[in-house]
């Protein structure tokens, strides 16, 4: 399952089974919540099947869908790297099944498996500069 999912191309086969053990596995129904904004953020995901939608409280209160993550996604990494508060909502958009990394699962990961740890680490890294420079492009497109 974990091929499937682009943050992990860089891994070899045998890094690749090293990390599996480390991930568990949870089936969501639709409308249920993954995560609401302000949650803890103890743990990522990367959609194996399934749809999910994210979502932020605008100024009025107001839940704003702001994106759909389809199969192979990651989401709240974020939170797992920096131990922050969750900064959006995430809802199954439809059933789900989804791989899960916690934060300790990611620590013990780093002593016991450190290479492909780094891997996931940076790959994760480079798809949320990615997400960040096609914001920058977004805000400055909005600015014109």
């Amino acid at each position: 399952m974990l091929m499937d999912c682009g943050l992990f191309l860089a891994l070899t086969p045998a890094e690749s089974a090293a990390a599996a053990g480390y991930f568990s596995i949870s089936g969501i129904e639709k409308g249920d919540a993954i995560f609401n904004e302000g949650d803890a953020g103890t743990f990522m995901c990367i959609i194996h099947s399934g749809t999910v939608s994210v979502q932020k409280l605008n100024a009025d209160g107001k839940q704003v869908e702001t994106a759909i993550l389809r199969g192979g996604r990651a989401f709240g990494e974020m939170a797992v790297l920096d131990g922050e508060r969750r900064s959006a909502s995430c809802i199954a958009a439809s059933s789900c099944t989804l791989l899960n990394l916690g934060k300790d699962s990611l620590e013990k990961m780093l002593n016991e498996a450190p290479k492909a740890a780094a891997k996931i680490i940076r790959a994760i890294a480079v798809a949320m500069s990615r997400r960040l420079r096609m914001m920058d492009g977004k805000v400055l497109a909005h600015q014109e």
